[in-house]
């Protein structure tokens, strides 16, 4: 039951072959045997069996909310939720609990869906490998799997052996593994440079960043409101066009949401795709990727041409300087948005007690981590006065630049842009924490942050496994709010790959139920 559909699994509550409470109960259960991944940072075990109690009487009445009515989720640290304490992954914030709920969390339990609890990430969403939080990095589900077993060389030592687990990607990497290990049957991210599809790629489940303004920020704690989007985890297109449809519209409380109407959709089964134009921009075969994801990059666009899709060659020029732009921009909005913890107002204060000017100093010093401090030194830097028209002014111009050579693709008749979504496949924690932070975002949001500057819908679709064993996806940008058209095609590639369901001894032993079914690999 824990593999099945959001579509399934709410036919399976209607018809009373399971209820709401035994839903949570395992989703739970398993929760707890998986401890070890480090998902979660907070666990509302209480509330979510009380939500779960509420669903079930209204199924008994046979009046349930919604399809996600009894639907167990989970939630990144970084959205505000009331009652249950919202931390960031920071000592800034620890034991924080937010007066209100994030627009996206109250949408869902106004749907009836179950808040199971909230999930780990890189502090203030600020990393790419989800190992920068105060709670501790995650572990990839995929790292205890079957198929990775198999295909990782044994170490002889046991202490190599606890070692040779792989990073889930970030930040949102607490909601991948929580929706990769069967725990949740959804999760939000959020997105501001590839936040959400980068953890789906390296954890084997569909990441949607949004078009920017279709779903609202409000009580998305910021990174870079310019760029941020909550991002959807879920284990198949179907599920995230479901998702897209509970949570998307305007918001008055956020004035950067549009102003139309959103009719959620379901997606049609596309049998025929020769009207469609794939554009596969070259400068994504960007340095550092590695020759198995180019291989698939190709053997896609070989899969849509031999479909009758028209598959062309485009130009993104300005992808070349994106990363360097992105950084610019992002460490500024990043320098505004965090001196509001300044120890006064809610949040971590320290005990300094000299002046107010030394409490701030001190609060700041033993609430951030290094990452964060370096990235309010670095915003700071360039919005200074001398500095503000060479970087901060020529950065937002390149950025246009950039989202011009989106515009005029679409413009030129491509539908769809296919490209990579990581550079490699998930790196070990040991080899991942020898490069810093910094240097690690660069390599690994190079495929995806322009997405972002240009505010567009763009998604990941678990593809095959690599060598090693592991997920490898391949990201779709889509056109501006054409939603849509961007799931039909992720959909129609989802079926032709057949992506393998992730082997776990954890979960087989849960898990033995009607909905047990294993796809095969067909497309590695």
């Amino acid at each position: 039951m824990l593999r099945a559909s959001l579509r399934q699994v709410s036919a399976a509550l209607k018809e009373g072959r399971v209820t709401p409470t035994e839903l949570c109960q395992r989703c739970l259960a398993l929760i707890r045997s998986t401890k070890f991944l480090n998902a979660y940072i907070t666990v509302a075990e209480e509330t979510a069996l009380k939500q779960a109690e509420e669903a079930e009487e209204r199924y008994k009445r046979g009046q349930p909310l919604s399809i996600l009515d009894g639907i167990p989720i989970a939630v990144k640290d970084n959205f505000n939720t009331a009652g249950i304490e919202t931390t960031c992954a920071s000592n800034m914030l620890k034991g924080y609990i937010s007066p209100y709920n994030a627009t996206v969390v109250q949408k869902l339990l106004d749907q009836g869906a179950v808040l199971l609890g909230k999930t780990n990430l890189d502090e203030f969403a600020m990393g790419s490998g989800s190992t920068d939080g105060v709670f501790g990095p995650v572990r990839n589900p995929w790292s205890y799997s079957r198929q990775y077993k198999e295909k990782s060389v044994p170490k002889s030592h046991s202490e190599d052996k606890e070692f040779n687990w792989v990073i889930t990607g970030g930040s949102s990497g607490g909601s991948a593994a929580a929706v990769s290990s069967f725990t949740c049957f959804a999760a939000l991210g959020s997105d501001t440079g590839g936040s959400t599809r980068n953890p789906a790629a390296h954890c084997g489940v569909v990441g949607l960043k949004p078009t920017y303004g279709l779903i609202s920020r409000h009580g998305l704690i910021p990174l870079v409101n310019s760029m941020d989007v909550p991002g959807i985890l879920t284990r198949s297109v179907d599920d995230a066009a479901v998702l897209l449809g509970s949570l998307a519209g305007h918001d008055p409380k956020d004035s950067t949401t549009v102003q139309d109407n959103f009719k959620p959709f379901e997606l049609p089964n596309l049998t025929d795709v020769s009207k469609l134009s794939i554009g596969i921009p070259k400068e994504y075969n960007a340095p550092g990727l590695s020759s198995e994801i180019l291989a698939l990059w190709s053997k896609a666009a070989d899969l849509f041409k031999n479909a009758g899709a028209k598959v062309v060659e485009v130009s993104l020029p300005h992808t070349h300087y994106s990363i360097v732009c992105y950084h610019v921009l992002c460490t500024a909005e990043v320098a505004s948005n965090m001196a509001r913890f300044d120890g006064l107002e809610y949040g971590h204060r320290s005990d300094a007690k000299e002046s107010t000017e030394s409490m701030y100093a001190a609060t700041r010093r033993e609430g951030f981590n290094d990452v964060v401090r370096g990235r309010i030194l670095s915003g700071n830097y360039f919005l200074l006065k001398q500095n503000y028209e060479k970087y901060f002014v020529k950065a937002q111009k390149v950025r246009r630049l950039i989202a011009n050579d989106f515009v005029k693709v679409f413009r030129s008749g491509v539908d769809i842009l296919l490209t990579p979504t990581t550079l490699s496949d998930a790196a070990p924690y040991m080899e991942f924490i020898q490069e810093d932070n910094r240097t690690r975002s660069a390599q690994d949001d190079i495929l995806t942050q322009a997405a972002n500057m240009a505010g567009l819908p763009a998604i990941n679709v678990p593809t095959a496994l690599s060598e090693r064993g592991l997920p490898v996806g391949l990201q779709f940008i889509g056109r501006s709010f054409q939603e849509k058209q961007l799931l039909t095609v992720a959909k129609w590639f989802e079926k032709q790959v057949q992506f393998p369901m992730i082997q776990l001894e954890e979960v087989k032993r849960h898990d033995n139920d009607v909905f047990h079914h294993q796809k095969s690999a067909s497309f590695s």
